[in-house]
């Protein structure tokens, strides 16, 4: 199951295309090729004790990936965080210096035994040639710095449960708000909070929003309009709150009960300030548009979305009518929102649930999705229906396959600002940022 469309491509091109033998780990004299691959990928699980088959396969699989990853990645950085994060999401922020960058990115903790649990703002040092090229020359020339790659927790917040997901406002990111076990949704302003949590405060919260009776993950901020939350959860239920008006407790404005079952994602539309779209556990899909006056009709609604589970949704930022869903039945559907009567078309690669699908900020066809299967799967919608030389390849829209993680990748997350930078999430306490390689995106 490891070998892929990308994996029969990679083949080749280690054959025949003479970049690819510049690729390699920065040096430990600090110097770097024209393609930087940070040594921070150091940590692999270890060796089944025991018979299990699934493990041998797993470490296995762990094993050729890692042999190969000089060869797959422009970029490619493995962390081991203390806990499991559920949720990785990449902030707009970024520092720009003579020859690396850092970024800024939210995590959050799911610890056990009782330990405490914390939203997390962490930096992260990436080579600034992987997308500058103009300056790639320059910069090669340059010795780097020990800190290229390296990941490090800037900010601690004490939060009350485990984080099933964190989302920052897009019009003041400092703004973040979060989802756990509690029914409540609790809002922070990460600037008013220290960067080492104060042991003799507990549990503090800048806002905390009442609507909801059960957990949940579902969670979208408003692209267009300042303060709008959106939020799914078990109960059945779509809240939505404003965060500017009220005081420290904010109560709903508006509440949707078109589902019949857990609401798993929400998401609002990537242009019009108005419309969102949700989907559950009752394999619905449903568009809502919060103008309308009924809170039970939607404006579009598909019963069958899938044949399963549908556990996340999302529209494409740069195309207003398209649509993507992801579900337990192992696919990714394609949805055209002026006619939803059938997907305009299924894409097929995952072996288990899909638990996340993203589109890509830079690109309106490339969509990334992940799931149950420890894998990441990169596709580009545009090549859909187009010819393939050998079939076994796979489909000619899959792109890549990322195989680095050991456990179930629980969210994945487009860098703001460097196209196909990717962060990646695991229950294997396994948080990947990696870029794959220039050479296996398309076909020359």
């Amino acid at each position: 199951p490891f070998v892929s469309h990308a994996d029969a491509r990679l083949s080749s091109c280690v054959q025949l295309c003479p970049v690819i033998k510049n690729l390699h780990l920065v040096s430990d004299n600090g110097l770097a090729s024209s393609v930087a691959l940070p040594q921070a990928m150091h940590r692999q699980p270890a060796a089944p004790r025991t018979g299990d088959l699934e493990d041998k396969v797993i470490y296995e699989e762990y094993k050729t990936w890692k042999k190969n990853t000089s060869f797959l990645y422009d970029l490619a950085v493995t962390h081991a965080l203390e806990w499991p994060s559920l949720t990785v999401q990449w902030l707009p922020q970024h520092f720009m210096y003579a020859s690396d960058e850092v970024h800024k990115m939210l995590l959050g903790t799911h610890t056990a035994n009782g330990e405490q649990n914390y939203l997390l703002v962490a930096s992260i040092y990436l080579p600034r040639f992987s997308r500058d090229t103009a300056r790639k020359k320059k910069v090669k020339d340059t010795v780097k710095p020990k800190s290229t790659g390296n990941i490090s927790v800037n900010i601690k917040i004490r939060h009350k449960g485990e984080i099933n997901r964190a989302r920052y406002m897009p019009q003041n990111p400092f703004i973040v708000a979060t989802k756990s076990p509690s029914s409540e949704v609790y809002i922070f302003d990460i600037s008013r909070h220290p960067s080492v949590p104060d042991n003799r405060i507990a549990f503090r919260p800048d806002y905390v929003c009442y609507g909801h009776t059960r957990e949940g993950y579902g969670l979208c901020w408003n692209p267009h309009t300042t303060g709008s939350l959106l939020s799914g959860s078990d109960d059945a239920c779509v809240c939505l709150w404003d965060v500017r008006r009220g005081n420290k407790h904010i109560e709903t404005l508006r509440k949707w009960r078109g589902h019949c079952d857990v609401v798993e994602d929400v998401t609002w539309h990537s242009q019009s300030p108005h419309v969102f779209a949700s989907v559950g556990d009752d394999r619905k899909l449903l568009v809502w548009d919060v103008r309308k006056a009924n809170s039970n009709e939607p404006t579009i609604k598909v019963t069958d979305a899938h044949n399963g589970d549908v556990n996340t949704v999302s529209f494409n930022p740069l195309h207003e009518f398209l649509l993507a869903t992801g579900a337990a039945d192992t696919l990714v559907h394609l949805w055209d929102v002026r006619n939803t009567s059938r997907p305009v078309h299924f894409l097929r690669g995952h072996d288990e649930e899909v638990l996340q699908i993203s589109w890509a900020l830079f690109d309106s066809s490339v969509l990334a999705s992940c799931g149950a299967d420890r894998r990441v799967r990169v596709w580009d919608v545009a090549q859909i229906g187009t010819h393939v030389a050998n079939e076994g390849e796979g489909p000619p829209e899959l792109l890549f396959v990322h195989g680095g993680h050991t456990g179930t990748v629980s969210e994945i997350s487009w860098n703001c600002k460097d196209a196909w930078i990717m962060a990646s999430a695991a229950e294997d306490n396994i948080l990947q940022i990696w870029k794959q390689a220039s050479s296996l995106l398309y076909d020359e």
